[in-house]
């Protein structure tokens, strides 16, 4: 089997925390490989991919880019925010797969990301300190939807203690309060809208639990959504149709004479040496028939 099959192979039998980090990690690829392509050949053709993909602030561009709610979210240019975005997915995906199934996992990841989009326009379109920056401002990456993920399962199993280099044993809820206080207090940096982002996705994460505890689930639209697209894509069984010829009389007749004498002489064995001498595939044939 080559690398390619191997990685086809891996995708289709892995989780949805394997799928989603093979999507990050195929778009960072392309994007990447598209940047070389056109420093290669000098062009200038004024096209920007990240661009085209990022989730705009400003809302008059945000209306001809829609599906950059969506994509925005598994776009990545620079090697260590993938890097460190992808662990983080890793480590907490895995926890989180320990309480909850895949479609939780990918409904918290996307809906968290739309929430986190959600706050970074409406943040920057309501404060006068985004004025001046907001027709050249985009987001983009996983954090959001990380986070989302982080604060879900925080909340949810707060005590789930796992072990850190340098401070050892953690609980969750722990790690959650200092990542929203991070986040918090970054506003005011140079990446105010990742940080602003990072907060809706948090905030999704934290009351998508709360609603899941009262036995109620928030993505209940977007999971049937989500499976109706699944069953379009998904590949159909193959049916096989055989044809025979039809059975005439004669031959109805011969196949008829030829199962009466197999019973008969089945029976004619029953009658010299008992039932139980009869192997397993005549009593089958006797029971069969006897219908």
């Amino acid at each position: 089997m080559s690398i390619v099959d191997e990685i086809k192979q891996s995708f289709k039998s892995g989780s949805s925390l394997t799928k989603l980090i093979y999507i990050n990690l195929s778009i960072f690829l392309i994007v990447r490989l598209f940047d070389v392509f056109l420093k290669l050949f000098t062009i200038e053709s004024g096209f920007s991919l990240v661009t085209w993909l990022a989730v705009p602030a400003d809302i008059s561009i945000l209306i001809h880019r829609p599906w950059t709610v969506i994509s925005y979210m598994f776009l990545h240019f620079d090697f260590l925010h993938i890097l460190f975005n992808m662990l983080w997915l890793y480590w907490f995906g895995q926890i989180f797969l320990h309480y909850f199934d895949n479609k939780k996992l990918l409904s918290v990841y996307i809906v968290g990301g739309i929430a986190g989009a959600f706050v970074y326009i409406l943040t920057f379109n309501i404060f006068p300190l985004f004025t001046e920056i907001l027709p050249v401002s985009f987001a983009l990456g996983a954090s959001a939807s990380v986070i989302a993920i982080v604060i879900a399962v925080s909340v949810y199993a707060p005590n789930h203690t796992i072990y850190l280099l340098f401070f050892g044993a953690v609980k969750l809820k722990y790690i959650a309060l200092a990542t929203i206080l991070i986040d918090v207090i970054s506003i005011a940096s140079t990446n105010a809208g990742g940080h602003l982002a990072h907060l809706g996705g948090a905030f999704f994460g934290y009351f998508y639990i709360l609603q899941y505890k009262k036995g109620k689930n928030l993505t209940k639209y977007f999971d049937r959504i989500m499976d109706m697209l699944f069953s379009v894509f998904k590949p159909r069984p193959k049916i096989k149709v055989s044809y025979r010829r039809p059975v005439d009389d004669i031959e109805y007749n011969k196949s008829k004479v030829q199962k009466q004498a197999e019973i008969d002489k089945i029976l004619d064995k029953i009658a010299k040496s008992g039932y139980d001498s009869l192997s397993k595939q005549e009593k089958e044939t006797l029971f069969k028939n006897s219908k």
